[in-house]
């Protein structure tokens, strides 16, 4: 019995003690955030350069309705730059929850680095693109040059305003597109789309790293007679900067698809695949679609693309796999170092 009053002595002494009290309220406050951030998940999209005003509009509508319907808080932090060059920073450690770039074949790099599942283009509709584009050019008021076409390109004279295919998607579109167009001819031989490519970038006075970049130098910059680009980046500028430029068709271009995927060792890791996945389908629902749509995307939404037909000029379409056997062969003959671009450059 004697023993029983120091052990209670003890515990009131604990429970009363100033520093008893505060590292008893420091551990629970350390256990109040796990459940508080239960709801919370944060996302990183890693992007191409020409896609950072659709995705300041798609982050806080799929913010909002993902909170509506789960009660789950999600932040996106964005990361753009040349398609190519992000998909290397993704390989190479930044941690993206998904990416979001304009050719597959960046896509198919991470998923041989095992980032991304092998059949990721089945993970979404439509190869797992839910917009595609393709390319245009954009001129200066007047079309003082009289552009048409993509052997306009190569006359003497005018200047070609490019991203470096090697680090751009639209770059390698553009190359791809201007190659194509002498194949799609009658009696078109690959000797000639090969003349044909050549003489265009001969008229390239310089290599941006990415679309944006080539905006910039085009518009700000006052360089060269004609930007060639993704239809909703010279839809864009023409908006911002009005009667400064003109928009040209060419009869022919390439379906440029903006693939979408999620990286799975990082959500993985972080537990975050349901909040990646439902981000990625938000971008086919009508609302995705619409945000798509209002951004000068080509959607899959049939309805919407009805909505505003008034922004797309119907053009003859190719793709990648009709005339390059896919973006594996693609990248192998015409991009890998020493491919068909390294000789052509070089031989500027």
């Amino acid at each position: 019995m004697p023993s029983s009053a120091p052990r209670s002595s003890l515990r009131a002494s604990f429970v009363a003690s100033p520093l008893r009290r505060l590292v008893l309220a420091l551990a629970l406050g350390a256990a109040l955030p796990l459940s508080a951030n239960a709801a919370e998940a944060e996302l990183l999209n890693v992007s191409y350069d020409v896609a950072r005003e659709l995705y300041k509009e798609i982050n806080p509508a799929f913010i909002a309705q993902h909170k509506k319907q789960t009660g789950t808080t999600v932040t996106i932090k964005q990361s753009h730059g040349g398609s190519s060059k992000q998909a290397r920073a993704v390989a190479d450690g930044l941690e993206a929850s998904v990416v979001t770039m304009n050719q597959a074949n960046d896509i198919d790099m991470l998923a041989d680095r095992g980032l991304v599942a092998k059949d990721w283009a089945k993970k979404f509709p439509n190869n797992a693109a839910p917009y595609y584009s393709t390319m245009v050019y954009l001129v200066r008021k007047g079309n003082p040059k009289g552009i048409r076409n993509w052997d306009d390109l190569a006359r003497p004279g005018v200047q070609v305003i490019i991203p470096n295919p090697k680090t751009a998607g639209n770059g390698r579109y553009t190359y791809l597109a201007a190659w194509g167009s002498a194949m799609k001819k009658k009696g078109g031989t690959e000797a000639q789309a090969r003349e044909l490519v050549t003489r265009i970038f001969k008229n390239v006075p310089i290599l941006d790293a990415g679309g944006r970049a080539a905006t910039t130098t085009f518009t700000q910059r006052q360089i060269g007679d004609v930007l060639v680009t993704f239809e909703n980046e010279v839809s864009m500028v023409r908006a911002e900067f009005g009667n400064n430029f003109e928009v040209v068709y060419p009869s022919v271009s390439i379906l440029a698809e903006s693939p979408v995927a999620v990286v799975d060792k990082v959500v993985d890791r972080r537990n975050q695949r349901k909040e990646a996945t439902a981000y990625l389908n938000f971008l086919y629902s009508p609302q995705g679609q619409e945000i798509g749509a209002k951004h000068f995307m080509r959607v899959r939404s049939d309805a919407v693309m009805k909505k505003y037909a008034a922004n797309y000029k119907p053009i003859d379409l190719f793709t990648v796999d009709e005339l390059f056997g896919g973006w594996r062969n693609a990248q192998k003959r015409h991009f890998d170092d020493g491919g068909e671009f390294d000789k052509i450059y070089q031989s500027k």
